[in-house]
């Protein structure tokens, strides 16, 4: 009789639906036992074909929206959604009907809500009003359907405030099965305040606008020294649609508190100026700087009266830091220089002044260690998150997240759950429904935890939100607009707020620090590498005559290596340290000796000339050029084996250096010149050339003495020999011996313009 009122489209009563269901159940067990032995008999290679869903998950159920989020009286309840028959049958007179209770206690059976799949008799609830339901005729086999259920409030059976399951189902007929069965169901979370409560959660949403590095440490050649990028993707997230540009066209209309990375409004400020991008070995023009400036103009306007926490610069991994940089020397100057080149960033470019006391750890995962770590830097309040920083006092409720831990330190503690909401890929309507309607939930019932205690709750979500999450996020914030649970507070309030005195202040260990983070840190030898780089840099400015040309764009570079955006990118992260080595080892190389060839010193004093070359745009200073001979038989003016002289030269020029030198005897000298700065530091490679030394003694001195004097006497008599024939000849009335044809050559060939032999030779 219960079969028959199925056929015929008749509702029983749920006990009579439930027992039914269960004397099926226990009847058709042996049945189902000996059908699932028989494919034992076959042959064991055979190959199980793919099931089909059955039962109740024969039906895939999206609920794609749901409206309004937060019902108050009045309201219609719409909800929408796909059916997609995921069996082999079609199936028949499908009908959808909406599902409201049972009222969950706690936040516990919210999440353990989240986990039920596919339909329980007797634990979901029985459908709505029948007349509140779509009738779907057919459903055809891989065929999806959209349906739209609208139902007003008044109608849910709604009593006391606080979260109901609410769920879709679709129930239908196959030619297998010909009695109404429910083939799929979905559920979500219905959020119900009526009124406002008389004590309201605090919470704080912090909307982070960071980025991943995209400046390389390069500059163009102009006076501008126009940035070079390493690609143009920023420019995709800025323009209207990208993730940058929803960030804050979203974020312009929602309470919520900016945390900034400064590295990001640096770059995008570097793009509005104009700027270079890499492509294919060359850098050619950008080509976005019109957007980046309309999103820097946008992001001023929205900020004008808003609370924003400026980052140290670029977004240091703090973590990483702790964990592997600290020993290296130098890292935490690194650290404490990102954090005051972030804070004028931020005033410089958004006209605000920031807040810059916040350290942010990855995930608000904490330890001692970054602890320290924060507070070195100049930070006094760590968020931290609580599934890192755990309550350890059985607390029935959420305490405020404000905990003072020492030193004056205050950890600013976010609530895991509500901060991993959006975490999920949320590409699909029904999973960004679901999201926030959990979300929802959870703000509801935390708040229903201690409806007399006010508390102070803070929201701290992923870095970098994709686009699908941001809008969940906004979706979800806008459904709290009616203060009727919840009101908005800054992350400055939120830091100040008193603190609960039974909540835990113990910071976790470092063995308590998860092990997937602590395997996506950088290296220690990242932070080598850093400190090598840094230690090339110092180097280098101090002989520049303009070396913050050198030093910002450099400063930067290093701020960037240590960004926490290289977590799980770590190929990335070596090459990016990598070229900004490679770019500064070729910048110091344009302040070169020039390869000198071997010389040869004739007598006992010379100079020798040392020519120093600079191709940068820009002069050098406080050098110092050192020439070493490894010979006494070559000794300077000083006497000594090594001399050093003063080396200046503009931008694009050379200068010739030139070193008095002294012989003692014949022979060979082995000469080595370097450069170094003011500070004995060496700078570039060194050169070696060799010195021959060819001392002219006296007796070789009075040979070509004597052999000049012959010269000279040859040429007087010569010449008296002349004027004697030209005088007899006068005399004989132009009589005389004929004169004689000069030679047809000279004697001497014309001095050759070709280059000497090996060797330079250096004459007194």
């Amino acid at each position: 009789m219960a079969q028959a009122a199925d056929i015929q489209g008749m509702r029983p009563s749920p006990a009579r639906r439930w027992l039914r269901r269960t004397a099926s159940a226990v009847l058709g067990a042996p049945l189902l036992a000996g059908l699932l032995a028989l494919p034992a008999a076959g042959s064991a290679d055979a190959a199980e074909p793919v099931k089909a869903p059955t039962g109740s998950s024969t039906v895939d159920v999206s609920l794609d929206t749901l409206s309004p989020a937060a019902p108050v009286e009045g309201d219609t309840l719409t909800v929408s959604g796909t059916l997609t028959n995921k069996g082999k049958e079609t199936i028949d007179d499908a009908e959808v009907d909406l599902r409201v209770g049972p009222r969950l206690s706690g936040r516990g059976e919210v999440d353990d809500a989240a986990k039920r799949e596919g339909y329980t008799p007797g634990a979901d609830p029985e459908p709505i009003d029948g007349k509140y339901t779509v009738k779907i005729p057919k459903l055809a086999k891989g065929i999806s359907q959209n349906f739209t259920l609208a139902v007003p409030v008044d109608k849910l059976d709604l009593d006391a405030s606080g979260v109901y399951q609410l769920g879709v189902s679709v129930s239908g007929r196959t030619a297998a099965a010909p009695y109404e069965q429910v083939l799929g169901i979905e559920r979500s979370y219905l959020p119900w305040q009526p009124e406002k409560s008389d004590k309201r959660t605090e919470l704080t949403f912090l909307w982070p606008l960071i980025a991943s590095p995209h400046v390389t440490a390069e500059t163009r050649s102009d006076e501008q020294q126009t940035p070079v990028f390493a690609d143009d993707e920023l420019a995709e997230e800025l323009a209207p649609g990208g993730r940058l540009e929803q960030m804050v066209a979203l974020g312009s209309r929602l309470p919520v508190t900016w945390v900034i990375d400064p590295d990001l409004l640096a770059s995008v400020a570097a793009m509005a100026g104009g700027y270079g991008v890499k492509s294919g070995g060359t850098t050619v023009p950008g080509k976005n700087g019109a957007v980046a400036g309309q999103w820097i103009t946008a992001l001023q306007k929205v900020v004008e009266d808003g609370k924003v926490i400026a980052l140290p610069f670029a977004d240091p991994d703090l973590a990483s830091i702790a964990h592997r940089g600290k020993g290296v020397s130098g890292t935490l100057s690194h650290l404490q220089n990102a954090s005051t080149v972030g804070a004028s960033t931020v005033e410089t470019i958004l006209h605000v002044k920031p807040s810059t006391d916040f350290a942010w750890p990855v995930n608000g995962a904490v330890d001692s260690g970054i602890v320290d770590v924060a507070t070195s830097a100049g930070a006094h309040h760590v968020i931290a998150r609580s599934d890192s920083f755990q309550e350890t006092g059985g607390l029935p409720y959420t305490p405020t997240a404000a905990r003072p831990i020492g030193g004056g330190t205050t950890a600013v503690v976010a609530d895991s759950r509500l901060s991993t909401a959006f975490n999920g890929n949320l590409l699909r309507a029904g999973d960004s429904t679901l999201a926030i309607q959990k979300f929802l939930a959870q703000t509801l019932a935390l708040n229903e935890q201690a409806p007399d205690n006010e508390r102070s709750i803070v929201v701290a979500p992923q870095r970098m939100p994709t686009t699908t999450q941001a809008q969940s996020m906004a979706r979800a914030l806008e459904a709290l607009s009616g203060d009727r649970w919840t009101q908005p507070q800054d992350l400055v309030a939120a830091a100040e707020a008193k603190p609960d005195p039974l909540a835990t202040t113990k910071v976790p260990r470092a063995s308590a620090y998860s092990k997937k983070l602590r395997s996506q840190e950088l290296p220690t030898q990242a932070f080598q590498e850093i400190r090598a780089t840094q230690g090339s840099i110092d180097s280098f400015e101090t002989i520049l005559t303009l070396p913050e040309r050198v030093v910002t764009p450099f400063g930067n570079a290093v701020n960037r290596s240590m960004s926490t955006s290289w977590r799980g990118r770590p190929e990335e992260a070596r090459t990016y340290r990598g070229d900004v080595l490679k770019h500064l080892k070729d910048l110091t190389g344009e302040v070169q000796l020039i390869d000198k060839s071997d010389v040869t010193l004739s007598g006992r004093s010379a100079t020798i000339p040392v020519t120093v070359q600079n191709k940068l745009l820009q002069g050098v200073d406080r050098l110092v050029l050192r020439l070493t001979s490894d010979n006494i038989r070559l000794k300077f003016n000083d006497g000594g084996t090594m001399a050093e002289l003063p080396v200046r030269i503009a931008g694009g020029h050379s200068q010739s250096v030139k070193f008095d030198t002294a012989t003692s005897a014949n022979g060979r000298a082995q000469v080595t010149a370097r450069l170094f700065t003011e500070d004995g530091t060496p700078y570039g490679e060194e050169m070696t050339f060799t010195v021959k030394v060819s001392e002219v003694t006296p007796t070789v001195l009075l040979v070509i003495a004597g052999g000049l004097l012959l010269l000279v006497l040859a040429g007087v008599r010569m010449y008296s020999h002349r004027k004697r024939a030209v005088a007899s000849d006068t005399a004989n009335g132009g009589g005389g011996e004929p004169e004689q044809p000069s030679d047809p050559t000279p004697d001497t060939g014309p001095e050759s313009g070709a280059p000497s032999g090996t060797g330079e030779k250096v004459d007194r």
